[in-house]
């Protein structure tokens, strides 16, 4: 018998209807002649592909992708709300998930009925419910609203309280989607701590999110979906790394470089070639224009997305035709590893005439990231150099 708080997902197979038609008689009478000569039939659509996840009991996986990628499928086949096509899947002990803002919601009980019947299917007692029903209320902000129908809460309240009520009531395991961005920043930081707390009991969490830095600073292991298809499993910053670097080259091969100003050339140089942490890392590159134009440019340094982890600015009048513009940053403040820089040029606040898109990936030479424990990730991936005193009073 597997211990409690363990998942096992063995070759699991997900499929769903493609492109459900409309129930109209013209779409209807437009197919009848395929359908008539054996054709028309519609395909199925894979959403997870021969997934295979084990989780120990306490382990943090945060589970990582593109929009369509599978997370949130394979979250709901983990909590039984659907069933794989193939596959087998074995998740041991009480289940806490939030998988969408009402799930497991009720909205014509109210808050507190809400609660003891949550408590109810998790197999808790009347007693056990009585002695979280505070901090369950009290973390959600529902104390004037309790004894409300949850129909009459708004969507941040109802999802204050699916996640107060999955979180608080000692799951063994805590399945959380995406929804903690309906929530504005306090109350996310308040998610991630708690989250954190449920890890110290030992609870097994997997956490679907967006957003990376959340995803690095809660969990060590980290599980790439891509269409349907485990990418990459291992340490969370390997992970999101590959990860980022997938979106970059993508958004890279996407870009055009032109717009009403074209870039023409674009050089990286740093000491011998290569930049290196703490070194000067030099920027050459030549605009176009077809008229002369004030404007101003931006350069930026990325890890995978389109936020930059700094950002520079230069105001410039472009003359009609060519201009060769240098820039040097003295000091690099990265860490070892690959990053991309970014450019765009803007005329009369927020009018793009060169996109905002990445331009040249390259290298850096230096010392890696320094990680604290568990929790305390360095979310923004700089490198600061500091001198330390101590003396003894």
């Amino acid at each position: 018998m597997s211990p409690s708080g363990s998942i096992t997902a063995t070759h699991v197979w997900k499929r769903f209807h493609a492109d459900r038609r409309r129930r109209l008689l013209r779409d209807q009478l437009q197919t009848l002649p395929a359908r008539l000569h054996g054709g028309g039939r519609r395909g199925w659509r894979w959403a997870l592909r021969d997934v295979q996840l084990v989780a120990e009991p306490g382990e943090a996986i945060g589970l990582i992708g593109s929009n369509g990628s599978g997370k949130s499928t394979l979250l709901k086949i983990l909590t039984g709300v659907m069933y794989p096509h193939t596959g087998q899947v074995d998740v041991a002990g009480r289940i806490g998930a939030l998988i969408e803002v009402r799930a497991g919601i009720h909205p014509d009980l109210t808050g507190r009925e809400n609660i003891q019947l949550y408590g109810a299917l998790l197999g808790l007692g009347r007693r056990q419910i009585r002695e979280r029903f505070d901090d369950i209320v009290g973390f959600a902000e529902l104390e004037d609203a309790v004894e409300r129908q949850v129909k009459h809460y708004s969507t941040g309240m109802q999802m204050r309280l699916g996640f107060a009520v999955a979180a608080f009531l000692e799951p063994d395991v805590l399945l959380v989607d995406e929804v903690l961005a309906v929530g504005d920043a306090s109350f996310q930081q308040r998610c991630l701590d708690r989250m954190r707390a449920v890890l110290a009991q030992g609870t097994t969490l997997v956490f679907v999110s967006h957003d990376l830095a959340a995803v690095e600073a809660t969990c060590a292991r980290g599980v790439w979906l891509q269409q349907g298809v485990v990418r990459a499993d291992g340490p969370v910053r390997k992970v999101v790394s590959a990860y980022r670097q997938s979106i970059e080259s993508a958004a890279e091969s996407a870009a055009h470089l032109q717009g009403e100003v074209g870039l023409l050339k674009l050089e990286l140089d740093g000491p011998d070639g290569s930049p290196r942490t703490q070194g000067p890392l030099e920027v050459a590159m030549v605009l176009t224009s077809g008229r002369q134009r004030a404007c101003r440019l931006y350069l930026g340094v990325s890890e995978g997305t389109a936020t930059p982890i700094f950002l520079i600015r230069r105001d410039l009048d472009l003359p009609a035709g060519e201009l060769e513009i240098r820039c040097e940053i003295s000091r690099l403040p990265l860490p070892r590893g690959r990053f991309y820089l970014w450019a765009g040029v803007f005329e009369g606040g927020n009018r793009d005439v060169l996109p905002w898109q990445p331009v040249a990936p390259f290298d850096v030479i230096g010392p890696s990231a320094d990680h604290g424990p568990q929790g305390v990730v360095c979310l923004a991936p700089l490198h600061v150099e500091a001198s330390w005193d101590t003396a003894r009073r």
